[in-house]
Order: C-alpha cells, then structure tokens, then sequence
C-alpha cells in the first residue's frame, strides 16, 4: 500500500526526511501569509499531510459559521462526491460522536484501527467504502490554546497507528493549525480592507452627490434641475408632484409616467426611502416621500428596472428628497414674502383715491406692476368649506393664480384681502374681465377638492381700484346669498342688485333702504319677530303664500297674518308690483351694506 512506502526505514537517511520536512513546513507557512484564501491553504494543508505522511487520503475539517457541524473544507485524494455528500448527507455533528467530533472536542487525536469494527460509524460506513478506505485518524489543529478544526488521514487498508504516527501527525497539524490562523487572519483583514474600501467609495459617491445637488440649489436651477441631476444619479427618469399631484417637475415627457388618478390613488407611503408603490402598465414605480415639517409637500417618482437600486443610489434619492424639501420650502417663504408685498400694495391701492400717490405706483412698479393703466377687480371666495380646508385651499388658489398671471402684461395685482382673493386685472373691456374671472375660478376649482368657488367681477368704467373692487364685493355678497355660487358673475348677471351697486351714492342707498324697512326692523326688534324674515322668502318664492310657508315651517295662516303686520305697518298693498319692487330692491342694499 501507498502509506508503507512513506515509513522512515533504516536505509532512509534522517536528514533527507528532515529537509523534506521543512521543505514543506516553509512553502506551507508562504502560502498562508501569501495572497492566497483560506480555502487555498486548506487544501494545501490537506495535501501536504498526504505527502508527508504516506495517507491515501486527507482532509482538513473545520466548524460552519453556526458552530453546529464539522465541514471538510480542505482534501487531497477525496473525491469531491464524497466530500459534497459528507457535508450535505452526512454532516458531522459538532457536538456528535464521530472520530472528528472527539479529536475536537477533547483537543486530542483520535485513531481508528478499522472504520467498519468501529462502533457508531455505521452512519458514514457506505460512503467510507465508496471512498475506498478502511482506518483514519482524526488529530484536532490547535492554535494559541483554541481548537480550530481537525486534520483527517485516511488509509485504503486497516492500519494500527504508532505513537511515531500520532506524533508526526500532530506536528504537522500543530503547523497547520499556525497556518490556518493566519489564514484566517488575513482573509479577515482582507475583507476588511474590501469593506473599509466600499465605504471609502460609498463616501466619496455620497460625496458626489451631495455636491451635485447642492450646486442645482447653489445656481437656482429649481426642481428641473433636482430631477436631472437625479436622473444621471440613479439612471431612471425622474418626476417630483406636490400633494395635490401636480406635476412640480419631470426629467422627460410626463406622458411617460403614471398619470394623475393613478398617482393620487397609490398608496405612496411618508418616508424618503424610496418604496414600490405598484404597476402601471407593466411597469413598477417607486416614489419618495418629501416633508416640510411634519407634512408631506411632494413626492419623487420613477420607474423601476433591470437594476436594482444599491445603497448609493438609495442614498441620492433621500439626499434629493432633503434637497427638494429646502427648493420648496426656499419657493414658499419666496411666495409668503412676494403675497406679503402684494397685499400690502393691495390694501393701500383700495385704500386711496381715484390718483395714486407716485410712492404706491414707484412700489408697485418695483413688483411688476402697471397701476397707471386701467383695472378691474375681481373678487372670488370659496362656500362650505372648513376653516382648515378654507385656509389651505386659498393658500394653493394664490399660487396657482400666481403662476397663470405671471406671463401677462401688465403683471396683474394678486393677493388676499377682507377674506376674500383680490385681482386688479389689467383690461379694456368686459369680455377681457369676464375671461380673466373664468381663470380666477379655474384655479380656486383646481385648490379646493370641493370646488365651490364664487367669483365676482367689477366695473371698469369708474374713476377707482377702491371703487371697482367694492362694487365687486357688494356683488360677489349678493351671488352668494342669492345661491349663485360656483360660478362667475358679473353686474349684469345681478339684476336690479347689479343696477344698485352701479350707484356711486352708498349713503343714499342706505338711507333709501333703511327708510323702506325701518318699521319691519323696529317691529321685530320690540316684539322679537320674524316679519323681515317672513317677507324676504315671500319674495323669494314669488309671492306664493303655501311656498313660503314650507320654506319657513309655518302654518300659510301664520303667513298671512305676519304679511297683513307689513302691509299695516308700512301702509302698503303687497299686491301691488311697486310695492313689490320696492321691497326687493331695499332687501338687497340691506344685503350689500350690512345695515343693522
């Protein structure tokens, strides 16, 4: 057999087996300093102890990463069956009582005169006979106090082992135990150095990208160049919507990406890790949230592909997302500060004269707007909605009217005043105010998922801002508590009311209107009644007495004898078409002036 020829006979010259030692012990201890992996020296530790010792068969046997079984990670002469099927059939258990489990566990050598007389080694017996060997020993490798693993012989014959062998034998797997700590040792510092790399990469990259993104801001390039500067970071096209889903900014054609309704029903999530968020036409989009506070203000989008995102490119969407949040916030307080100026300009326009001073039209000018050409005021204002919802909704109103204005010429006059949007628009005529009106509404429609917005245009044929916008005022107050809301109106859509508030003569008004129904007030203020009431639905439902009386949830009789108190106190017939008249027109200049 192989292993007799290995012996140390008298003839064999100590010296030469010496040399031949060392010889070995020397190229073994450079390849395990060497660039070579533990698995290299493994298996060159394997072969080594099989040259030296004369073994048919070698094998080097090391724990897994779970410390639960022996793993044969080094052989010379064993088959790489029977080395797959020792590891995956026939795992050797750690703590079990195979030869290779003792020699680990008690840090001594094992040997085994014949494997097939040897109790407990039926589990392994046929795969030992397929291997082809009959006698092993298992000697422990120690380093430094601690078992690392085993170093396993195996010969084909049955063999009974000498105190020489085991000696031998441990040598060389004291050896290969120095061997594989340093193995070990520089494979972990190798994927130390691998990992100490990839973050050095990984910071340099993050690096990167803060310095792209950060020069988009630096050079005011706005959300257009967020997008593109992400989209060379991360290779896919990018689209940035704020919370009402509007595009804000899009790295290519929008049409490439999910569409409104789509985006609005996804279920996008809050953080600025980007996240799946579903399919649309075959394609799966991810989107990240951007926050202003404790709010989402926008969301970044983009398709998913063949490529999945790495921690880097994760990185750049998050730094983006922070990126984005500084542009909007940085366009808010922008917005804030320029709405700010308006409506101070605004509330000393409609708090002078017919002539504006040079100071108000220098400060105007400054602002991009023309005060010297005509104008007329619009006036719009939102119904039924909460004071939160109503706040929100005419903060996003202004800047959607904001970005609608901002390319005509003379820049128009936007901002809140008394509650209500204000706009002098710059125009010649009715029909150019009529349209500028419709644009008023479409973007209050556009902020309000309600939509119920009023709006109300004035005259331009008078000598004031001041006059226009209350004309307009007094007839947005009319619209609205005549029921014409969601809609734009104008004097002539008012009737006799729009007649009234042409009249530049606002005491008269008052003093008609008070003078009309002074003896209906006084009546229900002394007695604490309802005939004012009662007589405006009578109007309301064009004299018909069984009408006015479901509207009011009284008895018709109790309506005829509150229409009889008005007749007497006024000294009117309600059945006269002037009385009539009368009445109506002194009802809607109480509306209009708010008399008490």
């Amino acid at each position: 057999m192989r292993h007799t020829g290995r012996m140390l006979s008298p003839q064999t010259e100590p010296g030469t087996e010496l040399v031949t030692w060392l010889g070995a012990l020397r190229r073994l201890s450079a390849s395990a300093t060497a660039e070579e992996d533990l698995s290299h020296v493994l298996a060159e530790i394997a072969e080594t102890a099989r040259s030296l010792l004369g073994f048919d068969f070698c094998g080097v046997l090391l724990p897994d990463e779970q410390s639960r079984h022996l793993r044969v990670r080094g052989a010379s002469g064993l088959s790489s069956d029977y080395v797959d099927r020792v590891n995956s059939d026939r795992p050797l258990v750690l703590h079990g009582g195979s030869p290779s489990s003792r020699a680990f566990h008690t840090a001594e050598a094992v040997a085994i005169r014949d494997v097939t007389a040897e109790p407990g080694f039926e589990l392994w017996a046929g795969i030992a006979n397929e291997q082809g060997y009959r006698s092993m020993i298992a000697v422990p490798l120690v380093a430094r106090g601690e078992v690392l693993g085993t170093l396993n012989g195996y010969y084909g014959a049955v063999h009974t082992y000498t105190r020489f062998e085991v000696e031998r034998m441990t040598l060389l797997a004291n050896h290969a135990a120095i061997a594989v700590s340093s193995a070990r040792r520089l494979d972990e510092l190798r994927a130390l150095t691998a990992s100490l790399r990839r973050q050095r990469d990984a910071l340099t990259r993050s690096e990167q990208i803060h310095d792209r993104l950060l020069a988009v801001t630096l050079r005011s390039g706005g959300l257009d160049g967020i997008a593109a500067v992400l989209q060379g970071l991360i290779g896919r096209p990018i689209l940035i919507d704020d919370i009402q889903h509007e595009v804000l900014a899009c790295s290519v054609v929008t049409t490439d990406f999910p569409d409104t309704t789509w985006r609005a029903a996804a279920e996008a999530g809050t953080g600025s890790s980007p996240v799946p968020v579903g399919q649309f036409d075959g394609t799966t989009y991810l989107a990240s949230a951007v926050h202003l506070g404790d709010e989402v203000a926008a969301r970044i989008w983009f398709p998913e592909t063949s490529i999945d995102l790495d921690p880097i490119m994760v990185r750049a969407v998050e730094h983006a997302s922070i990126v984005t949040a500084l542009e909007l916030l940085r366009c808010q307080t922008a917005a804030e500060v320029e709405q700010r100026l308006r409506g101070e300009l605004l509330s000393d326009v409609l708090s002078s004269g017919a002539a504006l001073s040079d100071r108000l039209l220098d400060r105007a000018h400054r602002l991009g707007h023309d005060l010297t050409v005509p104008h007329i005021a619009i006036v719009g204002a939102f119904t039924g909605l909460d004071p939160v919802a109503e706040r929100r909704a005419y903060e996003r109103s202004l800047v959607l009217l904001a970005k609608e204005s901002a390319a005509h010429r003379p820049k128009p006059v936007v901002a809140m005043h008394a509650g209500t949007i204000v706009m002098l628009w710059p125009a010649q005529d009715a029909a150019d105010a009529a349209g500028a009106g419709e644009v008023v509404r479409q973007a209050m429609r556009a902020a309000s998922a309600d939509r119920q917005a009023t709006v109300a245009v004035g005259p331009g044929d008078v000598a004031s801002h001041r006059e226009s916008y209350q004309t307009a005022k007094g007839a947005l107050q009319v619209a609205i508590m005549s029921g014409r809301t969601a809609a734009v109106v104008g004097l002539d859509d008012l009737g006799i009311a729009g007649l009234l508030l042409r009249i530049n003569d606002p005491a008269a008004l008052s003093t008609f209107a008070r003078r009309t129904l002074a003896p209906i007030l006084d009546y229900d203020h002394a007695h604490r009644t309802e005939l004012l009431v009662t007589l405006r639905a009578y109007l309301e439902c064009r004299q018909e007495r069984s009408a006015t009386a479901t509207r009011l949830v009284i008895h018709p009789n109790t309506v005829a004898q509150r229409l009889r108190r008005i007749e007497s106190l006024c000294s009117v017939t309600l059945t006269d078409p002037a009385v009539i008249l009368q009445f109506s027109a002194a009802l809607t200049v109480y509306d209009i002036a708010a008399l008490d």
